[in-house]
């Protein structure tokens, strides 16, 4: 479990690793923030096509040879940022690391599931968030302390990363060959998959995991440059630390989301997540570096009850025969919505001013938020249980 572990956790540093390094691009190469986020956007997108054409891989060529496949893309992309010459470099390097977090987002949540027990959905989902969560946190940190004190600050973080996807591959070539997801007969591209009897939850679940994902834009596109630029701190590792607290608190909030339905985790998450962008939107205004933590801290229990309670939902619907596929599915609408809003926000940061495109974020995100709580007040109106674990013989 170790190794995919490992690999869940490489999705987060992945995305969080450019975060520090934006503004430094935008002086040195005189980029616009469409420009900057733009390379952030890149990613997304190129997980979206990963999961659209791959999104069952691990389901039909097991999960080993699927994470091998995701940590190469992702080590060559982390290099090509390492030695990037200009910012053509860095858009084929984003593309390099979406296509690696495309290939192991669905097989490494399904195969941490299958290591836990396939019954208990909601312990594998916080070890999943709980892995993600160290790699962000490590990204944002390390990140931090790299661009503002070490040498080479916009390179040297990428090479620290590079060492520690090359010693994951390493581990995960090591890995049973046969592990579970191996379909029957020769693999061909295949679609993430959602079975009818799983997709009036999982409808829920997306507009749950579209909120979740959506946070990283401001915090991830935007979050260092906002912190700079609005909020008034200079120093990388300090902005690095702040927005270290959304990912610290998920641990602590998942396990106790642990205990709560799918219901209502997601209606606490949806709720905290409209608290969250408030407060995010009134720091910004106010140049409030303090309220700023208390808002990224909110986000942070919103990103942390949404995600396992979507988790949750989702495997109390279907099979393991389609696990891949599905969650595969639910990543690739958070990634798609993910990469729509950056480009938008890019877009009026550059011609509007960044100050609009936070209030513009915040508010779209609000919006999901308000449409998710929705979403699971009509599960109670129906009756509907879909935060109980069944079993796959039960169908």
């Amino acid at each position: 479990m170790a190794v995919s572990i490992g690999v869940a956790a490489h999705t987060f540093w992945s995305s969080a690793a450019p975060t520090l390094t934006y503004r430094l691009y935008a002086q040195e190469w005189h980029l616009t923030h469409t420009a900057t986020t733009g390379i952030f956007a890149v990613y997304p997108v190129a997980v979206v096509a990963m999961l659209v054409g791959f999104g069952g891989i691990s389901d039909q060529i097991g999960r080993r040879a699927a994470m091998l496949l995701s940590l190469s893309a992702s080590l060559i992309g982390t290099l090509l940022f390492a030695l990037a010459a200009d910012v053509c470099w860095l858009f084929v390097g984003r593309a390099f690391m979406g296509i690696g977090v495309g290939l192991a987002s669905g097989p490494s949540t399904a195969a941490i599931l299958e290591f836990s027990g396939h019954q208990d959905a909601k312990r594998a989902a916080i070890i999943t968030m709980t892995a993600q969560a160290g790699g962000f946190a490590s990204a944002l940190l390390v990140g931090g302390a790299l661009t503002e004190y070490g040498p080479w600050p916009m390179r040297l973080c990428f090479w620290v990363f590079a060492v520690l996807l090359t010693a994951l591959t390493i581990a995960a070539w090591f890995l049973p060959r046969r592990m579970v997801g191996c379909g029957k007969g020769a693999w061909r591209p295949r679609m993430a998959f959602v079975p009818k009897e799983s997709r009036r939850a999982f409808a829920t679940a997306s507009a749950a995991m579209i909120t979740a994902y959506t946070f990283s834009v401001l915090m991830l596109s935007l979050g260092g440059q906002v912190e700079h630029d609005l909020i008034g701190s200079s120093n990388a590792l300090v902005n690095g630390a702040a927005l270290t607290l959304f990912p610290l608190v998920l641990g602590p909030v998942g396990i106790v989301a642990k205990a709560l339905s799918s219901r209502l985790a997601l209606s606490i998450g949806s709720l905290a997540s409209i608290l969250g962008m408030a407060l995010l939107d009134l720091a910004v205004r106010r140049h409030d570096l303090l309220l700023y933590l208390v808002g990224t801290g909110a986000t942070g229990v919103a990103y942390s009850l949404l995600f396992v309670g979507s988790l949750g939902l989702v495997n109390a619907a279907g099979g393991s025969e389609h696990r891949g596929a599905v969650f595969s599915a639910l990543y690739l609408v958070a990634y798609l919505s993910m990469g729509a809003l950056a480009l938008v926000l890019g877009i009026v940061a550059t011609a509007w001013g960044l100050g609009l495109a936070v209030d513009l974020g915040a508010a779209v995100i609000a919006l999901i938020s308000i449409a998710t709580l929705g979403f699971a007040i009509g599960m109670r109106e129906e009756g509907t249980r879909l935060d109980e674990p069944t079993n796959d013989g039960d169908r």
